[in-house]
């Protein structure tokens, strides 16, 4: 079975683009691939910040890359740019840790001034990491990302979009399947 790994790099426990990474990964689970979530911000940090590739965390987190066909980047975005934690991480991969991978580069942010973060920042480096297709990456504004009672909800001006992005990943991926799976039928 095809294996998707979502990336959330927020050093927030609360953040909403981890709850969006969880999201996501619900959405593409219902479909015949594996998904799996890897968030960040739960590796050991000496070890990451110390690019200790051998150490027993971090190295499972890059095979969980390197077993991966596809890949969703999902980002807060800091200063302009996709979050340090994120580059720390993607850093530790072989050069062409993303070959013959699909991306979805995802970021969040309060200002849409922050929207070309993706295309001039998070876009390049997924290139340079051999990606065999990076889709057109999408940016949702703090304000479209409602949190009520612990579970995130993407309102209206973004939802669209998001939905129109992961189908476009959804398309580049392996088909072992192009319709939803019944929960029974996946694992």
């Amino acid at each position: 079975m095809p294996k998707i790994l979502v990336i959330s790099a927020s050093p927030s426990s609360t953040s909403r683009t981890e709850r969006l990474g969880e999201l996501v990964a619900e959405r593409l689970d219902t479909y015949a691939w594996h998904t799996d979530h890897l968030r960040v911000r739960t590796l050991p940090a000496a070890p990451l910040l110390g690019a200790q590739v051998g150490h027993p965390a971090v190295s499972a987190a890059v095979e969980q890359v390197a077993q991966a066909e596809g890949i969703v980047l999902a980002t807060p975005t800091y200063k302009a740019s996709f979050s340090g934690l994120l580059k720390t991480f993607l850093d530790l991969l072989p050069q062409f840790g993303f070959a013959g991978k699909a991306v979805l580069p995802l970021a969040t942010g309060g200002s849409t001034a922050h929207v070309l973060a993706l295309d001039y920042a998070l876009r390049p480096v997924a290139h340079s990491l051999g990606a065999r297709h990076v889709v057109q990456s999408f940016f949702l504004l703090d304000k479209h990302l409602d949190v009520s009672g612990g579970t995130l909800r993407v309102l209206p001006a973004s939802s669209q979009g998001l939905d129109e992005v992961m189908e476009q990943f959804r398309m580049a991926l392996p088909a072992p399947s192009r319709l939803p799976v019944a929960a029974d039928e996946r694992r």
